[in-house]
């Protein structure tokens, strides 16, 4: 009896014991999981898994919170977990650098020489840091980010160099993450893809037979098959002889859209913003009200291909009272009229035409007016990492060109929501810019951090290529 007095007495200790235990959880809970990284409580949002297993593993930054909406933009938040913090480097040093990129010592021919730039036999490089060659302008500069990649390279390793280091040049390319490749293609396209007799071959395409026959004969392409090539064709017309020689290689592109998906796809090959060609709103306070003009298009009407959505379009639009829809060009004064244009309107039209994307998007991102995307196909860039639908509105095709319903979509659209995303473009232009000396998170250090992200997936298509190679297995 007493034996059983014992433990009938254990038991509701125990259980008394486990009901003050429970009690204690429940009251300290609260405190270990919803106080945030700065020490102040958090009530509105539980702490995700991805935080505690940080925590846990000790990585010193907690992951971030997806599912509650930050305070202040913190876009892009893929920076952290590559390495990559908000100080700047002192210098920019392959250690540092999130990239280690082997650029080939091509000859001029093949890059500045296209801008009238020879070296005098002396040098493949010019003196980028005594004066740099000027890119033509007009339409040249929508497609010129082979460019500004070449520069921020060749100034990666400069000792006075500062500022963002995504990319750093390597001597070695045994040491490099991947191999770019300077060949300026778009401008090439451009300027020389015309015979011009007694020639019976254009200059771009000789280039482009010259690269293909100096790439496939390098160790480095060898090593890897071209797959960690980065190969810059940003215009649509730009590679057409070579594409299909080099698909192994990382296309840089605007789009898929003249290419067979064996040789481009999204995932092995990065999209890459046009550079703007109307000029930035800078310091734009105009709110909604201040712009009169409900929605804007100015550009070429009658477009081959998926552009002909453009007419169909224009002749339901064009008797609108508040939307400009409008035949329009680079000539004359036509830049500085888009730019008043966009920068008066609420939202802008950015139409698929004989490709599925066009500069007209980041035109309208630099000018703070909402993007109003009809392009069924299109491919953006960054955008594993950037969400577009926060500034922009996606309208499919089949539903655009429904007699009424694109108007009544835009005009039903809130002053609150109009407000929210044209606060967002503001604080999103800077990921499409494309500057020399690059700044941090601007179109340079974007596309390269892109690059950075395909890098594991290449490393796995090569080591896979690898495995039979080792030794000579021939039966």
């Amino acid at each position: 009896m007493a034996n059983r007095n014992i433990q009938q007495y254990g038991h509701v200790c125990r259980k008394r014991f486990l009901f003050s235990l429970s009690f204690a959880i429940i009251l300290v809970l609260p405190y270990l999981f919803f106080w945030d990284y700065a020490g102040k409580p958090v009530v509105n949002h539980v702490l995700p898994k991805e935080k505690i297993f940080s925590v846990i593993e000790n990585r010193g930054i907690p992951a971030r919170d997806h599912d509650a909406e930050p305070s202040s933009f913190r876009e892009p938040s893929f920076l952290d977990q590559f390495g990559a913090t908000d100080e700047e480097p002192e210098r920019c040093h392959p250690s540092k650098a999130l990239l280690k990129v082997f650029m080939y010592d091509l000859p001029p021919e093949f890059h500045f020489g296209l801008l009238g730039w020879d070296g005098d036999g002396k040098s493949v490089w010019p003196d980028i840091q005594t004066k740099i060659p000027k890119y033509p302008g007009g339409l040249n500069l929508q497609h010129s980010l082979e460019y500004w990649l070449t520069l921020d390279l060749l100034s990666s390793r400069f000792p006075n160099r500062s500022g963002p280091c995504s990319a750093a040049r390597v001597e070695d390319s045994r040491e490099a993450d991947v191999v770019f490749v300077p060949f300026f293609s778009s401008l090439s396209y451009n300027r020389h893809s015309k015979v011009k007799p007694p020639q019976t071959v254009s200059i771009n395409k000789l280039l482009q037979q010259k690269l293909v026959q100096f790439l496939t004969a390098q160790q480095e392409w060898k090593r890897s098959g071209g797959r960690d090539h980065i190969i810059m064709a940003h215009h649509p017309n730009s590679m057409l002889d070579a594409r299909s020689k080099l698909w192994p290689g990382m296309f840089v592109l605007a789009d898929f859209g003249r290419y067979a998906p064996r040789v481009a796809n999204v995932e092995k090959d990065v999209i890459a913003p046009y550079r703007h060609l109307i000029k930035t709103f800078v310091n734009d306070s105009s709110g909604f009200d201040e712009r009169p003009t409900l929605l804007y298009f100015q550009g070429a009407i009658y477009r081959k291909d998926g552009g002909s959505i453009r007419q169909e379009l224009f002749y339901l639009l064009r008797d609108e009272k508040d939307v400009h829809f409008s035949f329009g060009s680079v000539v004359a004064n036509g830049i500085n009229e888009a730019s008043r244009g966009m920068h008066s309107a609420k939202f802008c039209l950015n139409i698929a035409g004989d490709t599925p994307s066009s500069n007209r998007l980041f035109d309208a991102i630099a000018s703070h007016c909402v993007p109003v995307i009809i392009s069924d196909d299109i491919e953006l860039p960054y955008e594993d990492v950037l969400d577009y639908s926060k500034f922009c509105i996606f309208v499919r095709t089949s539903d655009a060109i429904r007699e009424g319903f694109l108007i009544k979509l835009i005009r039903g659209v809130s002053r609150e929501d109009w407000t929210r995303m044209w606060q967002r473009l503001k604080e999103v232009e800077g990921f499409f810019e494309f500057q020399y000396p690059s700044k941090k998170n601007d179109a340079i250090q974007m596309i390269w951090q892109a690059v950075a992200r395909k890098v594991p997936a290449i490393r796995l298509k090569v080591h896979r290529s690898r495995r039979f190679s080792q030794f000579n297995t021939q039966r």
